[in-house]
């Protein structure tokens, strides 16, 4: 009888390990661990957005096989420290397979059902939401897009929202409308649950400063946030409204031209963020062939960050 029930005790302590470490390597409301050192004042984190192309091979418009392509980006993200990825839909079991970020949000499902947006994080992710677009139009209905919220520990007291998008696609007129509609609601969401928190906003807008019937220009006035690229690579200095804009195409991008996915940052009341690096990823994400692993390129940045307790 001893011996049946030591053997008992074992299988309940494994398993409640087991649980343990499959919740803290899948999802949100993770309980932080502690700072071992103390807590820290300053640090570094490394940012990326990447629409990683993951609807499925027949209607995908990347060229690349899906699934190996999309494991590959899975283990080549494992260098930043926050993540967010849009079109994750059809091969997220294979995104995460060989993934070892310890914060991954939970994936929501395939089409129809999916938003297609994920964050993977080297930090505990404490909060996390999933908020559904009230417009769209065209193909873009076809599935649940939207947006996410993700409250990010940085330190033992250092918190900062990060917020992942993938607004709707296409610059004809009515796809455009259902933009400003998407980027409105975006603005008014962060307004109210964002108040005076450091904000790293990054993902797909599907938007340009030169297109004349996007409002990219609106949402920074309405959120107090600064655009990463133009920060720090063009000296403050936006693009001009091109009268007859035609995006570039996705896998010519540079450094110096505009990209549909961006990365947006603002400081809070004790947070301030300091861009140190922009880059379009033209290099990292392809495969031996050199071939581009998504119909995107990725973008990073990477921020020094320094935390200050104000007096009371």
């Amino acid at each position: 009888m001893i011996i049946v029930y030591i053997l008992v005790v074992l299988i309940i302590v494994v398993l409640l390990i087991f649980k343990k470490l499959r919740r803290k390597l899948t999802l949100v409301e993770l309980t932080p661990d502690e700072d071992k050192d103390g807590q820290l004042s300053k640090g570094n984190i490394k940012v990326l957005t990447y629409n990683i192309a993951g609807l499925p091979q027949g209607i995908s418009a990347a060229k690349t096989p899906r699934r190996v392509s999309i494991t590959e980006i899975g283990e080549k993200v494992e260098e930043f420290d926050i993540v967010n990825v849009q079109e994750d839909f059809n091969y997220n079991s294979a995104f995460y397979s060989l993934n070892k970020h310890p914060y991954r949000t939970v994936h929501k499902g395939k089409i129809p059902l999916g938003d297609g947006l994920n964050t993977l994080s080297k930090y505990p992710i404490v909060e996390y939401r999933r908020i559904p677009w009230r417009h769209c139009s065209g193909p873009d209905c076809w599935t649940v897009k939207g947006f996410t919220f993700a409250k990010i520990q940085l330190d033992q007291h250092v918190f900062i929202d990060v917020y992942n998008v993938h607004a709707n696609s296409s610059d004809v007129a009515r796809a455009a409308k259902a933009r400003r509609e998407n980027i409105r609601q975006l603005a008014a969401y962060i307004q109210e649950h964002s108040v005076g928190k450091p904000l790293i906003v990054m993902g797909d807008f599907n938007a340009h400063y030169a297109y004349k019937r996007d409002n990219l220009h609106e949402f920074l006035v309405n959120t107090g946030l600064s655009d990463g690229w133009v920060t720090h690579l063009r000296n403050g200095t936006f693009p001009e409204i091109i009268p007859k804009f035609i995006a570039q195409h996705m896998l010519s991008l540079t450094n110096d031209t505009e990209s549909l996915d961006k990365i947006f940052f603002r400081n809070g009341d004790k947070l301030t963020l300091i861009p140190k690096t922009y880059e379009v990823e033209i290099s990292h994400f392809t495969n031996q062939a050199g071939a581009a692993l998504s119909d995107h390129l990725a973008v990073s940045m990477s921020f020094d960050w320094e935390w200050k307790e104000l007096p009371a």
